[in-house]
């Protein structure tokens, strides 16, 4: 309850109050003691004083009656006549005359008995001990904390000696301290009253937009930016609850856009092709992709450094680096080839470790395949070159050569040379192809049409191979979109090959085609000697031949098929080896009966 700054305040306000009219009390209080006192020596003084004359001749009147057989009796009316000046009364502020020897009551206007009551004070004793040594000092010292008031004057007077002792017991000022103090108690209560009543009133003034701050600051904390707090003044807290509202809008704002970067990375990270692994200053895994998983073939939240990669690089190694530097390698898991980067997340102990794997395997697979492909452009082009080279030679060294034997020479070269040119061309139309940059030219036109022109162009040489091609289409084909020069090179490659590759007389080639939904297939077959199983998966390689030899004597290059598999691909289509009863080859083309788009792409 108590520690609310409701009740703090009001507990402030009373504390203030209580100790402001203490202090108040207490100095009014003490002044009004200190008043009463220097009053009352004050009508002392202006009765026995010496300052002035008139006092002077006062006491000395006295002096002279004090000597006097029967001075008592004159001295006690003439301090009666005094009595005024010395405020005496019966009650309070008595006198008494004394033996100034003995110090024994003797007259005054108190009893003897109400004399007897009282006790030595230190003024009446320093003016009997005044009396005994014949001077005239007189006992006037003033004491606050006692509970009464007294003045001891010696009067001398031939052989007598007398002490006129002034006493007041304090009953007025004491009276007067317990009717201020009960006017103090009661101001006091009065002003409890009100500062309860203020305090309440501040606490709440000061209280509600406090707790409208601090329901506000729960709400921010648990996300909910949507409300702001009414702006009720123009002072401090109103300019606190104005920049609460602004801090609560900016931190909306930034958290929307931390937010909104989180799920950019968030989902970069887990569809990055990377795979990344980030793991704590023990070696526990703290985060990872499901590329990493991917690349390393089992669930790596099951593992920790040690089992992943601490065979490779050593996890104190790898924390032991100072950034940017980072600790590579070279990783084969299963058929995958992958590139390994450690890197410590920051430059301390406790940092922990960033990991980052990239596959390499189609990289080092396209290396191999970029060699492999320069060393057959070379040697395809060596062949000829050496021949063309050593027939100029002996064309040119041989003096009397045969007009027979050089014309033969000479169209070896040419052959060779035809040959280096069909190498090249199809170098480039495979390079225009890979780039993009070969003009695919879509049109409608009839695929029966295209099949029977290819069909026609090559049916002279299968019979001069003594094969029977055989057309099993009908004339129903529809008609089709795409380049009808390029589906047609890739129906003449594929049929030609059919042709070239079976061995002469009694080869059968057929040559099929239909409709399956929104696509055509073009279906060639033939009984020559088939392909192996082992070469089927790279028959559309470049420069990749199942028979070498046999494949340079018939004029081929070895990139036809592949010609054809881009210009297919081109056309969103497919080209493979399909299954085939007994010896031969089936080679099947799928094309979309309409592309996208028409026109050159």
């Amino acid at each position: 309850m108590f520690r609310s700054l409701h009740m703090k305040l009001v507990l402030i306000m009373l504390l203030l109050i209580t100790s402001l009219m203490t202090v108040v009390g207490t100095f009014m209080m003490t002044n009004i003691t200190g008043f009463y006192i220097d009053q009352f020596y004050y009508q002392v003084d202006s009765v026995f004083g010496s300052s002035n004359p008139a006092n002077a001749a006062f006491v000395n009147t006295l002096r002279a009656e004090a000597a006097q057989t029967d001075g008592l009796h004159t001295i006690r009316e003439m301090i009666e006549a005094k009595a005024g000046d010395l405020g005496l009364n019966s009650n309070t502020r008595t006198f008494y005359i004394l033996d100034g020897r003995t110090g024994m009551f003797l007259d005054g206007s108190g009893d003897r008995k109400s004399f007897e009551r009282l006790q030595a004070t230190p003024n009446l004793l320093t003016a009997r001990s005044s009396v005994a040594a014949g001077s005239a000092l007189v006992g006037a010292e003033s004491d606050i904390t006692a509970n009464y008031m007294d003045v001891a004057i010696p009067i001398a007077g031939g052989e007598n000696a007398y002490i006129i002792y002034i006493y007041d017991n304090r009953s007025t000022v004491n009276d007067l301290n317990s009717q201020l103090f009960m006017i103090i108690v009661q101001a006091l209560l009065v002003g409890l009253l009100i500062s309860v009543l203020l305090s309440f009133l501040l606490s709440k003034t000061m209280i509600i937009p406090i707790e409208r701050l601090t329901e506000r600051a729960e709400k921010v904390a648990a996300g909910d930016f949507g409300s702001t707090i009414t702006v009720e003044s123009s002072d401090e807290i109103g300019i606190l609850t104005t920049t609460f509202n602004d801090m609560a809008a900016v931190l909306e704002e930034t958290l929307d856009e931390v937010a909104s970067e989180r799920n950019k990375l968030d989902t970069l990270f887990l569809h990055m092709t990377d795979g990344v692994i980030s793991f704590a200053s023990d070696g526990n895994i703290l985060t990872s992709n499901p590329s990493a998983s991917r690349m390393l073939g089992r669930e790596v939240s099951f593992y920790d450094y040690d089992a992943l990669f601490g065979q490779e690089v050593p996890l104190q190694k790898v924390m032991g680096l100072q950034r940017p530097n980072f600790a590579s390698r070279e990783l084969t898991v299963g058929d995958r080839i992958l590139e390994l980067y450690l890197a410590p997340v920051s430059d301390g102990e406790d940092g922990g470790v960033m990991a980052v794997m990239h596959d390499v395997t189609a990289q080092r697979k396209n290396e191999e395949m970029r060699k492999e492909f320069v060393a057959n452009v070379s040697h395809e082009l060596r062949t000829p070159l050496t021949n063309v080279r050593s027939y100029a030679e002996t064309i040119r060294d041989m003096e009397d050569i045969p007009r027979e034997t050089e014309n033969g020479f000479l169209d070896i070269i040419i052959s060779e040379t035809d040959r280096m040119t069909r190498i090249v061309q199809d170098l480039l139309t495979l390079s225009r192809l890979d780039s993009g940059r070969a003009e695919i030219k879509m049109v409608r036109f009839s695929l029966y049409d295209a099949i029977e022109s290819v069909c026609r162009a090559v049916d002279l040489d299968a019979q001069r191979r003594g094969h029977a091609l055989v057309r099993l289409y009908g004339d129903t084909l529809p008609m089709i979109t795409g380049d009808r020069n390029r589906l047609e090179q890739v129906m003449m490659n594929v049929i030609g090959n059919a042709i070239k590759y079976t061995p002469s007389g009694g080869g059968r080639i057929e040559v099929d085609a239909g409709v399956c939904g929104k696509n055509v297939w073009i279906d060639v077959s033939d009984n020559g000697i088939g392909i192996p199983q082992k070469d089927r998966e790279r028959i559309f390689d470049r420069f990749y031949r199942v028979d070498k030899a046999r494949s340079r004597e018939s004029g081929g290059t070895g990139l036809g098929l592949s010609i054809a598999r881009e210009i297919v691909m081109r056309h969103h289509g497919s080209i493979a080896l399909t299954a085939h009863d007994g010896p031969g080859t089936t080679v099947r083309i799928v094309l979309p009966i309409r592309q996208k788009e028409e026109g050159a792409v």
